[in-house]
């Protein structure tokens, strides 16, 4: 299936100020409310369903021998106009 890219933003930002984003999406799926994202001239709202798929992922890109990158990915999807669905074990974040 094609995927169409409705928004990205990439920037060098401190801890703080990355998890101030990451609070205000969790605020807002707390509260049940859409989510927008804005940067210069993008801007996209999603509002996802109240149970949408919540994805984790750690990983490291580059050669088995030497340094490498790392990351942590958070993802939610959902299919459009479906209820969200069911996970495959509860996942803990520590």
């Amino acid at each position: 299936m094609p995927e169409k890219v409705l928004f990205e933003s990439e920037s060098s930002q401190d801890r703080a100020a990355i998890a101030d984003y990451l609070r205000r999406v969790a605020d807002n799926l707390e509260a049940g409310e859409a989510i927008t994202l804005s940067a210069g001239d993008q801007s996209v709202t999603m509002e996802p369903p109240a149970r949408p798929t919540f994805e984790v992922k750690a990983e490291r890109e580059g050669p088995t021998d030497g340094p490498g990158e790392l990351s942590v990915e958070f993802e939610l999807e959902w299919d459009e106009g479906a209820g969200g669905g069911d996970g495959n074990g509860e996942l803990r974040i520590e």
